[in-house]
């Protein structure tokens, strides 16, 4: 892909994105300070998973209703990759 294939597609999914304001309600939470903001966002957004390489990190969250999952695993479990 060129990079103005990718810039449209970046262009593109933010053209789409719901913004959602996040508060700080839940930090500290995890071990790495810099992941309480993709947490937060997770909560506020109703999200069910939090896709991810580091899922080592999200250790917890399942108290909020969260899944950290790896991409691979992800995609194997919504049927997009057998």
């Amino acid at each position: 892909m060129s990079l103005s294939d990718i810039d449209a597609i970046i262009d593109y999914i933010c053209s789409i994105a719901k913004h959602y304001k996040i508060y700080y309600l839940w930090r500290p939470f995890l071990s790495d300070p810099k992941d309480d903001m993709v947490l937060e966002l997770a909560i506020v957004s109703n999200a069910n998973h939090i896709v991810t390489y580091n899922t080592a990190d999200f250790k917890g969250i399942e108290k909020f209703g969260l899944r950290a999952t790896k991409p691979l695993d992800f995609l194997r479990e919504i049927g997009e990759f057998s």
